[in-house]
């Protein structure tokens, strides 16, 4: 193994080095723990939690790979719950396989009446992402015998009904939302045309999805569903270093991602393009004056691709597939409006030298929200879209962590610059 030297004043480290089989190299930096020094990396920017098999990404060349397969060849040749198995067993299934998977993941979509109680126990104007973490937790109560995380056939168990349950859970979060029925799966279609008929049927009325909407929501699902070590996937990995259970571990990830600086990110762009087109300026009077005022153009720019973000390509083909379909979709004429806004949004952003020199390209968040919309979503729903997509990385890393013999429970240090020590002094006796 190779071995990296580090000298610090007068103390010198020799930190074995970790191959990667793509991308950057690791320096194992944990025997300094005890040496007197400890890195301080906010944000992470250049440290690595831990070893992946799972997801590689090149961020200056416009790369990402899921257990090694370009997304292109992905979203054009896969589907979602192939992916959601690719990622959790590391190859593609067979034919027998997989069919064995859909009828699993089919055959526990539904949600017992006091499952469906406890839903409806969420006020209507609750926050989507509030629940369905809420909900995801509550299921390890339901399912007690999935919860030891030493067997592994209740971590399959688990996995499984969490895929199973949080498109019906996300469905059920929208209808309550609207102050309508919540809708049973048919085990006779195909996930994410069930999950729209769950959305947006109405009872005992025949529901046909258009298969335009069922295949850009099933890319946006394949485009989402891991981006290696990101904040939820990395608070994910933390509750789980703990023994904590996986419905727990993945709720905590659906409350990272809930944050506006991650998962919330396609909504504020839709709220930004209503902003412009209401603006009475141009898009390029806008931009212009968001740029001498310092403010941020949402979807634009990406912490790690400094290129092209190779799911915004993805994203944008789905937008442009919804657009050419408009009238069967029945889009409104603000619908399209926004797409012309978003349309020569981007033309600025690739061509402006403003935002090409900062690498500020659009990123997926840029066309999502758009798609979405088109869909029949309201803007509240995007994240939790983002999340059901989500779900089967956050499963194949926390399986990941817990086989991994070098997982430590998460215990990150501190460079502590608070004062030394002091005695306490009576309340009488401080300044008034």
């Amino acid at each position: 193994m190779t071995n990296a030297r580090l000298r610090v004043e007068q103390d010198e480290f020799n930190l074995p080095v970790v191959q990667a089989s793509s991308g950057a190299d690791g320096i194992v930096i944990s025997s300094m723990r005890n040496d007197g020094w400890v890195t301080l990396d906010p944000g992470f920017l250049t440290t690595a939690q831990c070893e992946s098999k799972i997801t590689y990404i090149d961020g200056n060349n416009s790369i990402l790979r899921y257990r090694g397969y370009p997304i292109e060849q992905l979203c054009e040749s896969s589907d979602f719950l192939e992916v959601a198995w690719l990622l959790r067993h590391g190859e593609l299934p067979s034919q027998r396989e997989f069919d064995d998977f859909v009828q699993k993941i089919n055959h526990r979509t539904v949600v017992g009446e006091d499952f469906r109680t406890f839903m409806g126990s969420f006020p209507h104007e609750s926050h989507p992402m509030s629940v369905l973490a809420s909900a995801i937790n509550a299921l390890a109560t339901f399912y007690p015998n999935t919860t030891n995380v030493d067997d592994p056939e209740q971590l399959d168990e688990a996995a499984t009904i969490i895929m199973a349950k949080a498109r019906t859970i996300v469905s059920y979060i929208l209808r309550r939302h609207r102050d309508e029925p919540m809708l049973f799966p048919d085990y006779s279609r195909g996930y994410v045309d069930d999950f729209l008929r769950m959305c947006f049927a109405v009872p005992y009325e025949p529901f046909h999805s258009n298969p335009v909407a069922v295949h850009a929501l099933g890319r946006l699902l394949i485009i989402h569903a891991d981006h290696e070590q990101n904040c939820s996937t990395s608070v994910v990995r933390i509750a789980g270093s703990a023994h904590a259970n996986l419905y727990s571990a993945v709720a905590a990830g659906v409350n990272a991602l809930s944050g506006p600086l991650h998962g919330g990110a396609n909504e504020a762009v839709l709220r930004q393009l209503d902003d412009i087109a209401a603006s009475g300026l141009t898009v390029k009077e806008y931009v212009e004056r968001a740029k001498s005022e310092g403010r941020r153009i949402s979807g634009l720019g990406h912490r790690v691709y400094k290129s092209y973000d190779p799911r915004a390509a993805i994203a944008k083909h789905c937008l442009e597939q919804v657009m050419e379909n408009r009238r069967s979709l029945h889009l409104s004429a603000n619908d399209v409006a926004l797409f012309d806004v978003a349309q020569e949004l981007e033309d600025i952003a690739l061509h402006d030298d403003y935002f090409v020199s900062r690498h500020l390209y659009p990123n997926v968040d840029f066309y999502t929200g758009l798609v979405y919309r088109a869909i029949g979503f309201e803007p509240s729903m995007f994240t939790a879209l983002f999340a059901l997509g989500r779900i089967p990385g956050w499963i194949a890393q926390y399986r990941e962590m817990m086989d991994d013999p070098m997982t430590k429970i998460g215990r990150p240090r501190q460079v502590y610059t608070g004062p030394q020590r002091r005695n306490y002094v009576p309340m009488e006796s401080r300044p008034q």
